[in-house]
This record gives structure tokens, C-alpha cells and sequence, in this order.
């Protein structure tokens, strides 16, 4: 058995938050760790998986989990896995492939599910969107439709955001990275670098904020760098992780009609080393709520709102695919107090995390092709 201590939780203001974990290897078998929780035991679930992107749990038991080079897969409360037909055709490549699935609300009567992907458009790629019914008798989805596609599509393997939450009213929001093309965050005629919200068919929200003109009318909010991480708190509020490059990667609440900045402002540099765009603030656009600098590159988020861990009510988790750990962020309404960081090292490059029915947490570590459950120690 390893133990693995986190060092203590520190609260700021907005700024840098250090917090630093003792290193070891990855494992797939049953480990303990102390947290400020009390004592955790993880446990893997799924193994031998190749570039596990997202996990959805699915009521009654077991997962949905995509693998990035186009696979989806279905497994039962048993843990046996199937192989999901009907999946759309993605351009992988680099950071693209198959990405994000989400259920709908309503999953378990209508059987919905959404998926995000890297769609190929001849030699170029965008972030779009399928919605698509799942037989699960027959491991195979049904009435496939696109449902978004980002404007415009272009070339390179990177920065395609592509997260997906649904609000409790239906509609979705969706993620996009700025594809490289760092100045289309700012443009009001692109997807590029935004927050969308759709409706489950593709449509306009009557109160998104540019409706009336001004910008695309999906737009929500504008300035991501690289959206991959997404989560509503308990008052139906988004939260997101968007990377930043050479530090600066931020935990935001996007607002309808707001701007975040990039790449006009950042607490980070260009990978030259270069400083970027005109400093860390500007008039007219907004503040992250906590930044990383370094940059911890940050993939999945979730909210927690389970019985298991009451300590942990309302709090933010995130994975590092950089630093190898859980960040839990400390949060109290709209702010975010401190990071504490979980098994540090432990499992390598954490992709995406989620709140299962029962209460615990899972997460997909990347290296290990593996999904873990995290529980309190008996």
C-alpha cells in the first residue's frame, strides 16, 4: 500500500496557488492516499484503454467512455465492455479525435447522448457535435445528427476545446479552442475560442446574448484560448478550465456577452518566452477566478455534489495532464479559495474527472489507460 501526502491547502486571492505533493508511480491496483477528506481508497474500474478523452456514468451502472482515435465504449454495471457502433468519422490527428460524450438529462427514458469530435473537412478540422440515441441491447447509436459545427474549419491538430454540458433547462454549452489562430478568440464572426450555447437541436436560444446581432448568435462568450474542462455548480452556473500557454491556464465563469481575453490579456507568456498581448488586464474584459502559473494543463472538470465526501460540497475537481494529479479547488460561491492537490505523480496524465450516482469520484488517467474510483477508506 503507498501513501501519498498532499502538503496542505493554501487560501489567495486571485494570483498564484503552489501546492506541492510527493511524487511516485502510476499503478493499476487498489492504493490509499490521505486527503483533507480523510483517508481515500482508489480503485481502478477499466483498463487497457488507448487515449481515454471522456467518461459519462450511466444510471443503473457502468460507463460511456470515448477513446480519442474514434472508439466509443459501452460498459455494463458488470464492467464488460462493448464497443459502440455508429460513431461519426473524426479527423485524428494531434489533440483531434473522438472528445467529449455527455448524457442528456433524460438520458434514461430517451436514451441521448452528445458527443464532440474533430470533425475532417478535406485536409482541415472542426470542433462539432452529434447528438445520437444509444440502443444499449444493441451497443449501437441511432439518429445520428450533427447538431453544431464550428465556423470556420481549419488546419492543425490542436486547441479544439470540445467539452459539453447541459443546463437544466436543455440547453447545451459547448467549448472551442482558438485552433492556434490565437486572434479569432476575439472575433465575433467565428466559433473560434468561444463559449456556444445550443439548444438539443442545434437551435438559437432566444435569450443567448447576441441574438439581436453583434456576434454569431451560438456565442455565449468569447476569448478561450483551450476550453477542456466544463461543470455547473449547484445554482446551474458554468464554470471552465481553459489552458493557457507558457502559465496563465484559468478557471473562469463564463457570463452571457462577456470577454475573457485571450490572447489580449493572459498571466502567461508565449512559449518563446515572449509576453503576450498587452498585459494581465484590460478594461471591458474579465478576471479568472485562479490561474496557474506554471501551467498544469488542465482536462475535465467536475462539480462535487455527492454524500460520500460532505468536506468536499460544492467543490471544483480538476485533472493535470502536466503535474499528473487531481486539483481539488477549494470553492465558496464564486470564488475559489485554494488547490489541493491529490496523488501527485501517482497516474500520470489525467484527462477527465466525474461525479458517479453513487457519490465517489472517477477519473481516466491517460498513461495507464485506466478508469479509477475514488472512495473513502474503510
Amino acid at each position: 500500500m503507498r501513501n501519498a501526502l498532499f502538503a496542505g491547502l493554501i487560501s489567495a486571492g486571485a494570483g498564484l496557488f503552489l501546492i506541492f505533493g510527493m511524487e511516485g508511480r502510476g499503478v493499476a491496483a487498489d492504493a490509499e492516499f490521505e486527503s483533507s477528506a480523510g483517508r481515500l481508497s482508489v480503485t481502478p474500474l477499466v483498463s487497457g484503454l488507448d487515449l481515454p478523452w471522456a467518461v459519462a456514468p450511466v444510471p443503473g451502472g457502468g460507463a460511456l467512455i470515448t477513446e480519442q482515435p474514434g472508439r466509443l465504449w459501452l460498459f455494463d454495471e458488470e464492467w464488460q465492455r462493448r464497443e459502440v457502433s455508429g460513431v461519426p468519422e473524426v479527423a485524428f490527428d494531434n489533440q483531434g479525435g473522438l472528445l467529449d460524450v455527455a448524457l442528456a438529462g433524460d438520458f434514461a427514458e430517451t436514451g441521448i447522448v452528445f458527443l464532440s469530435f474533430s470533425e475532417p473537412v478535406g485536409r482541415r478540422a472542426r470542433t462539432s457535435v452529434v447528438r445520437a440515441v444509444l440502443d444499449r441491447e444493441a451497443a449501437a447509436l441511432g439518429d445520428v445528427t450533427v447538431i453544431f459545427r464550428q465556423t470556420p474549419a481549419l488546419s492543425g491538430g490542436r486547441h479544439f476545446g470540445s467539452r459539453i454540458v447541459e443546463a437544466a433547462d436543455g440547453t447545451l454549452f459547448v467549448t472551442t479552442g482558438d485552433r492556434g489562430e490565437r486572434d479569432m478568440a476575439q472575433d465575433p464572426d467565428s466559433h473560434v475560442g468561444k463559449v456556444i450555447r445550443i439548444t438539443r437541436d442545434g437551435g438559437v436560444p432566444g435569450d443567448n446574448p447576441y441574438v439581436a446581432g453583434g456576434a454569431l448568435p451560438e456565442i455565449w462568450s468569447i476569448g478561450h484560448r483551450n476550453i477542456q474542462g466544463a461543470a455547473l455548480d449547484e445554482t446551474g452556473q458554468l464554470w471552465t478550465l481553459s489552458h493557457g500557454a507558457r502559465g496563465g491556464d484559468e478557471v473562469n465563469r463564463p457570463e452571457p456577452g462577456l470577454n475573457y481575453g485571450w490572447p489580449v490579456i493572459s498571466y502567461g507568456r508565449h512559449y518563446s518566452g515572449f509576453s503576450i498581448g498587452e498585459g494581465t488586464a484590460k478594461a471591458g474584459m474579465e478576471q479568472p477566478k485562479f490561474y496557474w502559473d506554471p501551467s498544469i494543463a488542465p482536462s475535465g472538470l467536475a462539480h462535487y455534489d455527492g454524500a460520500l465526501f460532505p468536506q468536499w460540497q460544492g467543490d471544483l475537481f480538476a485533472g493535470s495532464l502536466k503535474f499528473d494529479y487531481i486539483a481539488r479547488l477549494d470553492r465558496e460561491g464564486t470564488e475559489i479559495r485554494g488547490e489541493e492537490r491529490l496523488f501527485q505523480g501517482e497516474y500520470g496524465r489525467i484527462r477527465d474527472i466525474a461525479v458517479a450516482p453513487d457519490g465517489s469520484l472517477w477519473f481516466l488517467a491517460m498513461e495507464d489507460g485506466a478508469l479509477y474510483r475514488i472512495a473513502p477508506a474503510e
